[in-house]
């Protein structure tokens, strides 16, 4: 199949382990003939999002890539916010795509792509969303203006056309049914995902990944990974961790710290020998020290990153929000403060024998929710 990704409402970010990536990857491995049509917007760094020149090239999922600018009349910082790019129908039409996923509903471009699937009704047409309340419309004129008068108008006018809105959590559909009205039967829970690796893979991975980094046999590694600002709360994880004792106990800390939070964080890292700081790890590198570790913690704003500990067999320690919900079924914690993980850390440290069990579990939740290879195949029906 000729099967288009579209990146022009989100940012694109090549070699990353996000959906997008995930979905293009797999559909690449297929078979398929992939293109991405994407923005401009990327990370210029691991920390920060920023813009790159247009162009086109073979990214790193194996499809070729198509980066164009915003375009009209209107000044740099309100195109980036309208989403307007030149050239797409002309794209399309070059192309003939037999399936198209659109990923995030906010934007112009979802008009030119419902238009191209209007006079081409056999095309397969999906659409995404992860917008919710707590990364969109989170003030006056964004809510009013630009979701509900804006984004809505161009989302209501082109739901005909959409099989299906595909929201990542509970809340993005509770969101897109709020915001954008659109029908609760138009949409579908369609979680981030990841790779599950079968058994022998793990077990070499997880074995390889361990001794690489010294950690014992009968060492309890937890991890916590991430772009780490304030909303992340690796602070209280790491208070949180230092009431427990254990010297098998290990705290292990992958990403990039902000500087915003660099002076709190920094003297908690360096006041316990059980903690380590291993600075940014690629998406391969994390995937390694998801599948070497015990427990994957999030306490803070939701990432990806905890589905792909899933699907690492992590028992996970994480936020109790509505999104977090559907994947905690007697495979992890869900926690609210700074005093209810400590309590879960030392739970584990008195009675570590239920982890394994808990691997368990957190693998029959991602085989059901989170197989990117099934996903993938999902949105070509």
């Amino acid at each position: 199949m000729k099967i288009v990704h579209f990146c022009v409402s989100c940012f694109y970010i090549d070699g990353y382990r996000y959906q997008e990536n995930e979905l293009i990857r797999e559909h690449v491995q297929a078979g398929h003939e992939v293109t991405v049509v994407a923005s401009t917007e990327t990370f210029v760094n691991n920390m920060d999002l920023g813009y790159i020149e247009p162009g086109s090239y073979v990214g790193k999922e194996g499809a070729t890539v198509i980066r164009l600018p915003y375009s009209g009349p209107f000044p740099e910082a309100v195109r980036r916010k309208l989403r307007v790019h030149p050239g797409i129908d002309a794209i399309l039409e070059r192309i003939k795509p037999d399936a198209i996923m659109f990923h995030g509903l906010c934007g112009w471009e979802l008009l030119t792509v419902s238009r191209y699937v209007r006079r081409h009704p056999e095309v397969v047409f999906y659409a995404d969303s992860h917008e919710d309340a707590n990364n969109s419309a989170t003030n006056f004129i964004s809510k009013h203006l630009l979701h509900r008068q804006y984004y809505r108008r161009i989302i209501q006018a082109c739901l005909p056309y959409i099989r299906k809105v595909l929201s990542i959590s509970l809340e993005s559909i509770d969101f897109c049914h709020r915001q954008y009205d659109i029908p609760r039967e138009k949409l579908e829970f369609f979680p981030l995902g990841g790779t599950i690796l079968n058994d022998v893979e793990y077990a070499e991975v997880r074995k390889r990944t361990r001794e690489k980094f010294g950690f014992a046999a009968d060492e309890v590694i937890f991890l916590q990974s991430g772009k780490f600002d304030a909303k992340k709360k690796l602070g209280e994880s790491l208070r949180a961790f230092a009431k427990t004792s254990g010297s098998k106990l290990k705290f292990v800390v992958a990403g990039a710290i902000s500087d915003s939070v660099a002076a709190e964080i920094n003297p908690l890292i360096s006041a316990d020998s059980r903690v380590s700081f291993l600075g940014w790890k690629t998406s391969e590198e994390l995937h390694e020290l998801l599948c070497a570790a015990d427990v994957y913690v999030q306490p803070g704003s939701q990432s990806a990153s905890m589905q792909a500990a899933l699907c690492c067999r992590r028992p996970v320690i994480v936020d109790d929000v509505l999104s977090h919900q559907p994947f905690v079924e007697g495979n992890g914690w869900l926690v609210r403060s700074e005093s209810d993980l400590q309590k879960v850390f030392l739970e584990i440290e008195a009675d570590k024998g239920r982890l394994e069990a808990m691997s368990g579990r957190s693998l029959e939740v991602a085989r059901r929710l989170l197989d990117y290879s099934e996903m993938a195949r999902r949105i070509l029906q």
